[in-house]
Parts: C-alpha cells; structure tokens; sequence
C-alpha cells in the first residue's frame, strides 16, 4: 500500500476499549504512548487486540511541540 502521509510510526496496540460509536486505541510506540479515537466499526474491521503490530499514520497539517 502507498500512501502520501510522511509520519509512519511502527507501533504495538497497549490496550482497546471500545465504546457505543467510537474506540479508543492506545498505542507503544518505543516506550511512549499515542492515542487514537476511531470508529467502533473500524477497531472491529481491523480486528484490533493488544499486542498486534500496526502502523499509526499520522497526517496533520498542525503539530504543538513542547520544549
């Protein structure tokens, strides 16, 4: 699969708790995590569980940077 988004992180799903519409996703990526809020559909279409490998792709015109 191509596709255009430049930020592809290689990350293991932590936990997955998926709620009436939405699911929420928390990813390791290295020791941090992310979070991601996606559709209850989607989380069962990709069958998503802890442990599985997956990429988070992130395409975002703004990214806050803390220093």
């Amino acid at each position: 699969m191509e596709i255009s988004a430049r930020n592809k992180l290689k990350c293991t799903v932590k936990k997955v708790l998926l709620g009436q519409v939405a699911a929420e996703v928390v990813l390791d990526v290295g020791g941090q995590e992310v979070v991601a809020v996606i559709t209850r559909q989607s989380a069962q279409e990709l069958n998503l569980k802890e442990g599985d490998s997956v990429y988070a792709i992130i395409k975002a015109t703004d990214v806050m940077i803390g220093k």
